[in-house]
C-alpha cells in the first residue's frame, strides 16, 4: 500500500492511539495470535477511552473528520420533525434516537417541535459514550423532554431516528480464493522490535458469507464486507417495536438514514475490493491501521440484510428510498421557503446545504432512507419513489 499523506496527529494524539494499538496486539495475542476484523473495528472505534468514538477528540463539522447531514443544516432535523408530526397521529409522541453524536439532530428537531406546536412527550438518546453524553447535554439543556439511555430497553413504542448508525457498527471481511471463501482478520508482525498489525486470513464459517447472493459465482481475489453486528442490531430494534406495540397496544416506527445498497448492487461483481473506508480530517482513505482511534473506519450498509432482520421479526418494511426523495417529499422546501431568498446571509447557506441533501451528486442519491414499524402508516406522497422491490 502506499503511503498516505494525511495530517499529523499532535503529540497526545499520538500517544493515545499507541495506547490503543498496544491494546489490540493484546487482544490478538490473547485470541491465538489472529481476531476478526470485526473485532479489530469495534476496538478501533468502541475501547473505553481510546477509540475514536470514546475517546475525546472532536469527530464531525469542520473541525472533525467528517460531516452529517445534521451538522449541515437544522433543515434535516426539522424535516423529520415535520414527518413526525404526522405519525404522531398514530404513534405515541416519543422519539428514541441512537448514534445522536454531538446532539444536534435532536436539537434541531426539538426546535422545530417548539417551534410548530408539535407535542413531544420524551425524547430518548442511547448513548454508551460518556464523553458524547456530556457534550449531548451541554447542547441539550434547554430540553426537558430528553432522557438518555445507557442501553436498548425491551420495549418502546414511538418513532426511532438512526442516522449514519448502521455504517459505524464493526464489519467482517471475507475474501473469495482459489480453495473457497476465508474470512480476513487481523495479526500481528514483529519487525525491527517494532509489532505492525496485518491482514492475514483465517477459515471461514459458511454463516459469514450467508448474506452474500449467488456468493458461488464472484471471482477469486473478491473481497467485501458482511454484516452480522448490524444484522443483530436490527433484530434487536425489531424485538424492541414488536414489544411495545404488544406491551401497550401501541404502534412504532423507525427511519434509518444511511449510505449503501441493496445487496444485489453491494456484492455486484465489479465491486470487488468492497466498500470499507476510513476517514480522518476530511481525508478518505483505505487503510484501517492508520493511527487506530484517531480515524473513522465505515462500510456501506448492505440494506436488504437490514430489512430482511426487520421482517424476520415481525416488522413491516413500510419504505426503502433515496434520501432526496424521502426529504423533498417530507417537505424540505417548504421549510427552506420560511426564510426569505432576498435575505441572502441567512437564505443562500440554507439553499446550499439544501442542495448538498438531495442533489444526485452529493448526498441525495448515495444515502438511501429505510423505514420500518409497526402498526403505522406513512404518508401516501413519501410511498411515490418506493424502491422496496429493490431488497
Amino acid at each position: 500500500m502506499h503511503k498516505l499523506s494525511l495530517p499529523v496527529p499532535a503529540d497526545d494524539a499520538l500517544r493515545a492511539s499507541s495506547a490503543l494499538q498496544q491494546l489490540i496486539i493484546d487482544d490478538i495475542h490473547a485470541h491465538q495470535g489472529w481476531i476478526p476484523f470485526s473485532r479489530y473495528m469495534e476496538l478501533a472505534l468502541y475501547a473505553p477511552d481510546l477509540g475514536y468514538y470514546s475517546g475525546g477528540a472532536t469527530k464531525l463539522g469542520k473541525d472533525g473528520d467528517f460531516t452529517t447531514a445534521p451538522e449541515m443544516s437544522p433543515l434535516f432535523g426539522a424535516t423529520l420533525a415535520r414527518l413526525a408530526s404526522h405519525l404522531f397521529l398514530q404513534i405515541p409522541s416519543e422519539v428514541m434516537e441512537f448514534g445522536a453524536g454531538t446532539g444536534k439532530l435532536a436539537r434541531d428537531f426539538l426546535s422545530e417541535c417548539q417551534l410548530s406546536g408539535i407535542r413531544i412527550d420524551r425524547y430518548f438518546i442511547v448513548e454508551l459514550s460518556g464523553e458524547l453524553r456530556a457534550r449531548q447535554e451541554e447542547l441539550l439543556k434547554d430540553y426537558p423532554q430528553v432522557v438518555w439511555l445507557q442501553k436498548m430497553p425491551e420495549s418502546f413504542s414511538g418513532l426511532v431516528l438512526g442516522n449514519e448508525v448502521l455504517d459505524a457498527m464493526p464489519v467482517d471481511l471475507v475474501i473469495k480464493t482459489a480453495d473457497g471463501w476465508r474470512e480476513v482478520g487481523v495479526a500481528v508482525v514483529d519487525e525491527t522490535a517494532t509489532a505492525r498489525l496485518v491482514f492475514r486470513e483465517h477459515a471461514c464459517e459458511l454463516a459469514k458469507i450467508a448474506q452474500i447472493p449467488d456468493a458461488d459465482s464472484l471471482p477469486a481475489g473478491y473481497l467485501t464486507e458482511v454484516h452480522a453486528v448490524a444484522t443483530g442490531f436490527m433484530h434487536s430494534l425489531s424485538q424492541m417495536l414488536v414489544g411495545g406495540q404488544t406491551a401497550s397496544g401501541k404502534g412504532g416506527a423507525a427511519i434509518l438514514i444511511d449510505y449503501g445498497f441493496p445487496a444485489a448492487e453491494y456484492y455486484h461483481s465489479q465491486r470487488s475490493q468492497g466498500s470499507l473506508m476510513c476517514h480522518y480530517r476530511h481525508h478518505a482513505h483505505p487503510d484501517p491501521f492508520y493511527f487506530p482511534g484517531l480515524q473513522d473506519i465505515t462500510a456501506h450498509v448492505d440494506f436488504t440484510a437490514m430489512a430482511r432482520a426487520a421482517l424476520d421479526q415481525g416488522l413491516e418494511l413500510l419504505t426503502y428510498c433515496s434520501q432526496a426523495s424521502f426529504l423533498i417529499e417530507s417537505g424540505i422546501a417548504d421549510l427552506l421557503a420560511r426564510t426569505s431568498a432576498e435575505q441572502a446571509l441567512r437564505y443562500l447557506p440554507q439553499a446550499n446545504a439544501l442542495q448538498k441533501l438531495v442533489s444526485p451528486a452529493e448526498m441525495g442519491e448515495l444515502f438511501k432512507v429505510l423505514v420500518i414499524g409497526t402498526g403505522v402508516e406513512l404518508p401516501e406522497n413519501l410511498l411515490r419513489h418506493d424502491r422496496s422491490h429493490r431488497l
